[in-house]
């Protein structure tokens, strides 16, 4: 290859030998010194022209997001702010941009407008560092899995099952929609569509999942999941990737400590391989933060909060000693919090869950043994407590700033109490005939979680917003791109 990357360049200890970059234009000053990026590093190169001499058409055409090739020696920098440069001998424009209708000015620009550009916010240094991050941490959960035995598994993205009994799902038909068949009774039939069945976008891979759990012992997926949820916020995608690992022979204790490692893991493993990066992103919310009061402003920086996952252990908390902190807590009794904890069997709010890690265990904490009620046919149940409520073997693992991380459970293993809770929430044995067969030949208990995966990335990257994780957000009335 002709050209060397600008990445290898800035890390140079030799000086005076001949090279060539490629890259874009980032600014030009003076006539004289272009910084030029090429993805490999959030930090730019100088190339310092020798305007004299270099032809007055060229020089008019080094404009901010324009390709050039610089050729030139490696040298010590002189100026501020960077260790080398190039002394540039021949500069040559590869792909022109238009300074006039380059949205890419180099000034601050807010994150609202470049997700209104998305396709180019790649070449901003922030966009640079969050999809370095990105990468990395998708890496290491392969990484983790691989080391750790499992067998990763490719989920199907057309279903015909709602995993999550959540409902919100987008409809897969090839049906003409100005025409579609109908039965007599004037339904839609199904029957003539593509597959010959009413199907949609998967919500998540955990079923399909346990059948390779079944036979592997321990799998894992890692792929798109989707929800067609109504839902405007800063925490919500249609959209979005999910960690799914499925565990033959596991019970909840085994379940806790496997999320656990991996969260260490893959957060350990961006801090050693993304360190520039996640500098950068701390200096960026510092000086977000700037502009917010200061009871808003988070007590720890990005990388102490990073740190403060990796050295504490996460507090194991039962959901009904969790309501009870709740209940006595400052914000509950002076009807600080939106949602009022007051009895046991209410669903958690985000509001909740940060108070619980932020303010009282001012750790991770995995809340376990939720209400069965509120959590999904396929949990274990436990046996009634002393009060006789029910509760299930299910975990969420909670983090500071952004709630839950991780949700889990132990599954249940036993065909007729799975039965019962099917009959129960109104899901028809006979659609889910070949998850009931795990149940039937051999079953043993197993275990399992999903980690929405952009929700690790903001917490690592330190970004407020979940459409500034992922290249091309997909949301409510948005599908640009």
């Amino acid at each position: 290859m002709e050209h060397t990357r600008i990445k290898e360049l800035l890390n140079a200890t030799e000086f005076g030998k001949e090279v060539v970059v490629k890259g874009w234009v980032r600014t030009f000053r003076n006539n004289q010194f272009i910084a030029i990026n090429d993805g490999s590093s959030i930090n730019n190169i100088q190339a310092v022209v020798d305007f004299e001499n270099t032809p007055e058409d060229i020089l008019k055409r080094i404009t901010t997001g324009a390709a050039v090739r610089v050729k030139g020696q490696l040298i010590e920098s002189l100026g501020k702010g960077q260790k080398v440069e190039v002394k540039a001998t021949e500069v040559s424009i590869i792909g022109d941009s238009d300074p006039e209708k380059y949205p890419l000015q180099p000034k601050k620009h807010s994150l609202e407008f470049l997700r209104e550009i998305a396709h180019l916010r790649f070449r901003t240094g922030t966009f640079n560092a969050v999809f370095k991050v990105r990468n990395a941490l998708a890496f290491a959960v392969h990484k983790f899995f691989q080391e750790n035995d499992f067998v990763y598994m490719h989920t199907p993205i057309i279903t015909g099952s709602d995993a999550e009994g959540a409902g919100e799902m987008f409809q897969v038909t090839t049906l003409d929609l100005k025409n579609p068949p109908r039965k007599e009774n004037g339904e839609i039939d199904f029957k003539e569509d593509f597959f010959g069945k009413s199907t949609n976008l998967t919500v998540s891979g955990q079923l399909e999942g346990e059948l390779g759990a079944m036979a592997f012992g321990n799998i894992y997926t890692f792929g798109p999941t989707f929800r067609a949820e109504n839902s405007n916020t800063t925490r919500h995608l249609a959209e979005f990737w999910m960690i799914e690992p499925e565990m033959a022979f596991y019970e909840l204790e085994d379940n806790m400590d496997l999320a656990e490692a991996l969260l260490k893991y893959v957060i350990k493993y961006a801090l050693e391989t993304c360190p520039e990066e996640i500098e950068f992103l701390k200096s960026r919310l510092l000086e977000e933060e700037k502009s917010k009061p200061a009871a808003e402003r988070s007590e720890l920086n990005l990388v102490e909060k990073l740190n403060f996952v990796l050295a504490n252990d996460f507090e194991r908390v039962t959901y009904t000693d969790a309501i009870e902190i709740l209940k006595r807590s400052k914000p509950n009794q002076k009807k600080q919090f939106k949602y009022l904890i007051d009895d046991w069997g209410a669903d958690l709010q985000s509001e909740h869950e940060r108070y619980l890690v932020e303010k009282h265990f001012k750790k991770p904490v995995i809340l376990t043994d939720y209400p069965r009620e509120i959590k999904s046919f396929y949990m274990k149940q436990n046996e009634p407590d002393a009060q006789g409520r029910n509760t299930v073997r299910a975990m969420d693992i909670l983090f500071p700033g952004i709630g839950e991380m991780v949700g889990g459970s132990q599954r249940e293993e036993n065909l007729d109490r799975l039965l019962a809770r099917m009959a129960e929430v109104g899901i028809p044995a006979e659609e889910m005939e070949w998850f009931l067969d795990t149940r039937r030949f051999g079953s043993v208990p197993h275990s399992g979680f999903g980690v929405g995966f952009e929700r690790l990335v903001l917490f690592t990257t330190g970004m407020t917003n979940i459409r500034d994780v992922i290249p091309f957000p997909r949301t409510p009335k948005n599908a640009e791109f």
